[in-house]
């Protein structure tokens, strides 16, 4: 049986698609044309995706997608933990990269983990001559100052792509020189249209370097899992796995949020795999039900709602020993949920909010919001495809603004047609709103808060919420409207 629609007072098909419009007017009748596509009212019964996405920016539209490298670096490599990450290019990539994500670890730095900026600092010479010496020289140094380490990723950016140095080859020698891993993912910048390949491209490699090259010590059990795209911001990985393991599974590799390569290589030997971002790791998901026979499943772990619903489709998937521990893991959740709803949802009630991440929270945080008496009234990605719009209309309101790959101009339009509470979206934004007076949470990495995911993120997004919708600091500052 399907939900019933949602809708918000005030909003119509028409009246979206008007503001659409009139966004759209600013722009020279070739940019307008390629634009309109990605901007929509939302129909949840029309069962499909109401925008286009995945295609190249519109150039001299300002956007935000990212980069292949970005997608590798930021999101899929760096977060794993007991491996040397290089940046093999200039060091502005990699260090942008390595100072704006928030994948917590576990373990000392440089004995256990390496959340540390490594580089390869390519200077002019090295794009004159190449820069394949220097990495076989980098390798080795980071081989004798790390020798714990269990392998080393190489990440190449746009100058690398562009001279055709061969990092597979380098690689390759190396791996037997050192008697280490040494996988190579060849994620230039330019690659695609979004970070969104990058992703895909770190998936491929780690199939085909690292996957099934290791086995768990510990014995199989039925309730082997692994959770799949948590990168561990704030310590979400942390907050989901304790959950998931307080219901009696057994989380054997998280991907890749303080993840271990030697984890991640067994994972073959899961029974299912739990995916919270399907963005970045449906295509792993893919590749382990094809050629392994793993199932995998798609949950939501933001707020009450969607946490109870995720634990018990959760547990479908396994004996009634399991559907007794989640019933009483929600029992025992749900009061100290209610008791968290109580004090923020009365500040928080009928206040409206304005999305735009990329990866799953444009969707996923719907109901956390919900549970604290908010609407949502537009929503978008930034580097989203086909089926995560199809996944994200149902969540939305009917007729609320659907936007891809948003640019300023058109969230600025968009806000000061809606007038929202709070817009939660990413860095590139935060000071653009804030100079309106309008309140804002940065929602790539929790505004430096978290974890936001499971019972115990779900009261840290509460608080964060009302401290920034009802902070006193807005009434010093006057709003356009």
């Amino acid at each position: 049986m399907s939900s019933p629609v949602k809708t918000v007072d005030g909003i119509t098909k028409e009246s979206t698609q008007k503001m659409i419009d009139e966004a759209l007017e600013a722009y020279p009748e070739k940019g307008k044309k390629k634009r309109a596509p990605h901007l929509a009212p939302n129909d949840p019964g029309s069962g499909s995706a109401c925008v286009k996405s995945n295609r190249k920016t519109v150039p001299g539209v300002m956007s935000a997608r990212g980069c292949a490298y970005a997608g590798a670096k930021g999101v899929v490599w760096g977060p794993i933990r007991d491996m040397v990450h290089v940046s093999h290019g200039p060091v502005g990539c990699g260090w942008y990269s390595w100072g704006t994500r928030r994948n917590l670890m576990t373990g000392v730095n440089g004995v256990t983990q390496f959340a540390m900026q490594f580089t390869s600092d390519f200077q002019e010479k090295d794009i004159v001559y190449g820069g394949d010496k220097k990495l076989a020289v980098l390798l080795k140094e980071a081989k004798e100052l790390f020798p714990l380490a269990k392998g080393i990723s190489v990440l190449s950016e746009c100058p690398v792509g562009l001279i055709g140095d061969d990092i597979n080859a380098v690689a390759k020698t190396m791996s037997k020189e050192l008697d280490l891993p040494v996988i190579p993912c060849n994620c230039e910048g330019f690659r695609g249209v979004s970070q969104s390949l990058g992703h895909h491209i770190s998936n491929d490699t780690i199939r085909d370097y690292i996957i099934e090259t290791r086995e768990f010590a510990e014995p199989e059990t039925p309730y082997d899992i692994a959770l799949i795209g948590d990168y561990n911001i704030g310590g979400d990985v942390w907050s989901v796995k304790a959950l998931l393991e307080e219901c009696g599974l057994n989380v054997k590799a998280t991907w890749t949020g303080d993840g271990e390569m030697e984890r991640i290589a067994a994972t073959h030997k899961v029974k299912l795999n739990v995916i919270h971002c399907y963005r970045s790791m449906n295509y792993m998901c893919k590749v382990m039900e094809e050629k392994y026979g793993i199932p995998w499943i798609e949950l939501n772990f933001f707020g009450p709602t969607k946490i109870r619903e995720s634990l018990r489709k959760l547990a479908e998937r396994f004996d009634e020993a399991i559907k007794a521990k989640v019933e009483k893991v929600i029992a025992r959740y749900d009061a100290m949920m209610q008791k968290v709803i109580d004090t923020y949802r009365p500040r928080l009630e009928g206040k409206k909010v304005m999305l735009y991440v990329g990866g799953l929270r444009p969707r996923h945080t719907v109901g956390a919001y919900e549970d604290l008496g908010m609407v949502v009234v537009g929503s978008g990605y930034e580097f989203a495809h086909n089926d995560d719009y199809e996944r994200t209309s149902p969540e939305m309101p009917d007729a609320t603004v659907i936007y891809d790959d948003a640019s300023e101009h058109e969230l600025e339009h968009f806000v000061h047609a809606l007038k929202p509470d709070l817009v939660a979206s990413g860095i590139k934004e935060k000071y653009v709103f804030q100079k309106m007076g309008l309140p804002f949470r940065q929602m790539h990495s929790w505004d430096y808060s978290g974890p936001y995911h499971g019972y115990q993120g779900f009261p840290v997004f509460a608080r964060d919420i009302d401290m920034a919708v009802n902070s006193p600091t807005w009434k010093l500052v006057k709003s356009p409207f």
